[in-house]
């Protein structure tokens, strides 16, 4: 293993220093905290824990990454009309 890839390994680990969300609440706001995003807006200060949860929850980022790509591409093609 590389540097970056044992202190990512350590960071998924011991989590990120700060609030962290649990699954429940990470899932309660994540609508919130995606279309924050596709906004434009800081959505780790409206939404504290929840990217250090993202970091190391792998179900909860799957399912960001899934509802990001989903919105994202909604959002351009609503802009097309």
């Amino acid at each position: 293993m590389t540097r970056p890839d044992i202190e990512s390994f350590v960071d998924r680990l011991l989590g990120q220093a700060g609030p962290e969300l649990g699954c429940d609440a990470c899932f309660d706001e994540l609508d919130r905290y995606v279309n924050l995003q596709l906004l434009g807006r800081n959505a780790g200060e409206v939404v504290p824990g929840m990217s250090a949860h993202l970091a190391g929850c792998p179900a909860c980022r799957e399912e960001y990454e899934s509802l990001l790509t989903l919105a994202g591409a909604s959002s351009a093609l609503l802009n097309q009309y």
